[in-house]
């Protein structure tokens, strides 16, 4: 998983509420178990008409926003059936933060286990980042991981709150699967005793 310690980026504006993750990815993108090529149908239906041809004031199909690594969302972002693709197509279209007042439990765990940050803030902060987004390709927020603080481009700066252990994680790019790995040595050992004293094992 990507390390994640500062961003510099464009921000997405998106003000809807209850965004939920059938919305991000639609069901009957669920087929593939891996995590590349999801991005393409990110918000699909939101995206692109029954045709398949772009709707044009989406926000993430206008110029401004196509490169667009933020996204400072509406409230009770990610709800919905818990689905691991959701956070898979956000990443891999290159968003690598959420901002919002609020995510559901289940989607804002795995945001952290899939290398984004998503980003709690009072609706007052939320609502200044999004005014902030709504310049465009100009205005860059910066997000600095370590410092807990989120920079609008006109240099106001927000603290936000993370868990400790989810922290070091994304900065150091541990999944579970990197948890694990970094145990390697103890499992081993461990086996190598165990094939020891219980060889029929």
């Amino acid at each position: 998983m990507e390390k994640f310690s500062t961003l510099s980026g464009i921000a997405a504006p998106m003000p809807l509420v209850n965004i939920d993750t059938d919305m991000i990815i639609p069901k009957m993108f669920l087929k593939t178990v891996k995590r590349s090529g999801l991005g393409g149908n990110l918000f699909d239906e939101m995206r692109f008409d029954r045709q398949g041809n772009e709707i044009a004031d989406f926000v993430l199909n206008q110029p401004a926003y196509r490169e667009a690594s933020v996204l400072v969302a509406g409230d009770n972002f990610g709800c919905g059936s818990s689905r691991e693709h959701a956070p898979w197509a956000i990443a891999d279209f290159g968003i690598r933060c959420v901002i919002s007042t609020s995510f559901a439990d289940i989607f804002y765990s795995n945001c952290f286990k899939n290398g984004i940050l998503p980003i709690v803030l009072p609706q007052d902060q939320r609502d200044a980042l999004m005014k902030d987004a709504e310049k465009g390709a100009n205005a860059r927020i910066e997000i600095d991981l370590a410092a807990q603080t989120v920079t609008s481009s006109d240099g106001d700066v927000y603290t936000f709150e993370v868990d400790s252990f989810k922290k070091h994680c994304l900065m150091n790019g541990l999944d579970d699967i990197g948890l694990t790995m970094e145990k390697v040595a103890s499992i081993d050992t461990y086996e190598a005793q165990l094939t020891a004293e219980r060889p029929w094992v």
